[in-house]
């Protein structure tokens, strides 16, 4: 029994052992999954257009994400930046407020190029990104202590109380 014989042949394997030409078989064998009546069927004009809407639907969905997808990278930044009065936290605190609050006044100008039925769904989610972000600079304000959450923090707008009772006279035994 020779060695040829005695492997086992898969039909995806390819044999490049044949010196001649006329050994090989001249067609290879269609890859596994591929079925050409399916394949000719296929209209290719509105399998451009089907690309096309679904490239667009899925770059829309991709923006419309984008707020959420920062929401992990917010929380690793707030966490390393930390709770004390400076100017980095200051600074990431004021910039995480006013990227999600920029954005929210250009939705507009962000979704103008997405047309379709869609549009609503992902605006919505957009929105809803950019408010969880706010929402987690207002956390990170609170817990530096910069928002007034105490009744502490209003004393200077608190009048001072009233004497009723003035108390006077005594005598001094030195």
């Amino acid at each position: 029994m020779s060695s040829k014989q005695g492997v086992k042949k898969f039909k995806w394997s390819l044999d490049f052992t044949h010196k001649n030409k006329h050994d090989r078989n001249t067609e290879l064998q269609n890859p596994p999954g591929y079925t050409p009546s399916l394949a000719l069927s296929h209209n290719m004009e509105n399998s451009r257009e089907n690309d096309s809407n679904h490239l667009i639907i899925k770059k829309s969905w991709d923006l419309a994400l984008g707020p959420i997808k920062q929401v992990p990278m917010n929380l690793f930044i707030m966490f390393m930046a930390g709770n004390s009065i400076s100017i980095f936290p200051i600074m990431m605190v004021g910039m995480l407020i006013i990227r999600p609050v920029k954005a929210l006044f250009t939705v507009q100008q962000t979704f103008k190029v997405i047309e379709g039925n869609y549009v609503w769904g992902q605006k919505i989610v957009f929105f809803l990104g950019q408010v969880v972000n706010i929402a987690l600079a207002l956390y990170k304000c609170q817990s530096m202590g910069l928002l007034p959450t105490h009744a502490s923090d209003w004393l200077a707008f608190v009048e001072p109380q009233s004497r009723i009772e003035y108390s006077g006279g005594g005598i001094s035994y030195l």
